[in-house]
C-alpha cells in the first residue's frame, strides 16, 4: 500500500515542478531545531516584519492527516505518532503545493521560511533532486535549545494544543530522531557556511533580537 501511494506521488511531482518552474524562483530559508525550540513562534515574528511566507512541514502534514478523504492521512498519522519522519515524497509534495499556491496568488510572495525541513538525509536528497535549480536556499536558521527545555515547553503547549504528539513518550522519540537524523544535515550546511545558530533558550523577544542580529533577513529583504 505504501509503495503504491508513493508511486502515485512520484508521478504527480513532475507536473507540480513544471508549474513552479515557470514562476519566479522561490527564495528559501530552512528553519530547524528540536521540538519546542520556538521555530513557529519566531517564524511568525519574521513574517510580521519581512515579506516571507511561513510553511511548517509539520503543520502541512498534520493538516493533510486530518483532511477528509486524504489518501495519505492514515500513513502520516502512524509516522507522527511513532515520532518518525514521514516519507520525503509526501512532505515535498505538500511543500511544493503550498509554495505554488502562494506564488500564484501573489507574485511578490516568493520568499519562504520552511520550518522543520529537511529533517534527514533522505529529505535533503529528495529536495536536491526535485528542486535543483528551481529554488534558492539562502541559509539554515537553527534554533538551538536544551532537550529538557524543549520537552517542558511542548508539555505545556500540549495542555491546549490538542496535538497527539505533545506527550513525553513521543517527545523523547522526536528528540532522538532530531539528534540522530537532523543534526548531520545541519553539520553539512555548517561546512558550507550557511547556518545561523540562535540560542533559543531565552525569552521570545531576546531570541528574535538574536535572529535579526545573526541572520541575513535585513539584507535579503
Amino acid at each position: 500500500m505504501i509503495v503504491a501511494l508513493l508511486h502515485r506521488l512520484s508521478e504527480k511531482l513532475p507536473r507540480v515542478v513544471h508549474r513552479l518552474s515557470v514562476m519566479m524562483k522561490p527564495q528559501v530559508v530552512f528553519v530547524l531545531g528540536g521540538p519546542g525550540a520556538g521555530k513557529g513562534t519566531q517564524c511568525a515574528r519574521i513574517v510580521e516584519n519581512y515579506s516571507y511566507t511561513h510553511l511548517s512541514a509539520g503543520d502541512l502534514l498534520r493538516e493533510e492527516r486530518s483532511r477528509s478523504g486524504s489518501e495519505f492521512g492514515q500513513l502520516i498519522d502512524s509516522f507522527i505518532k511513532e515520532g518518525k519522519i514521514v516519507p520525503v515524497e509526501i512532505t515535498i509534495n505538500l511543500l511544493k503545493k503550498a509554495m505554488e499556491e502562494t506564488m500564484k496568488a501573489d507574485e511578490k510572495k516568493f520568499r519562504f521560511l520552511i520550518d522543520g525541513f529537511p529533517r534527514n538525509q533522505d529529505n535533503l536528497q529528495g529536495w536536491n533532486t526535485v528542486m535543483d535549480g528551481k529554488a534558492d536556499v539562502k541559509f539554515v536558521l537553527l534554533f538551538d535549545c536544551g532537550n529538557e527545555v524543549c520537552i517542558d515547553r511542548c508539555l505545556e503547549r500540549g495542555k491546549s494544543s490538542g496535538r497527539t504528539d505533545d506527550n513525553r513518550e513521543s517527545l523523547e522519540k522526536r528528540i532522538q530522531t532530531y539528534l540522530q537524523s537532523t543534526r548531520p544535515i545541519i553539520e553539512q550546511y555548517e561546512k558550507q557556511g550557511k547556518v545561523r545558530t540562535i540560542d533559543a533558550s531565552r525569552s521570545v523577544d531576546e531570541v528574535f533580537g538574536a535572529v535579526l542580529h545573526k541572520s541575513d533577513f535585513v539584507r535579503l529583504y
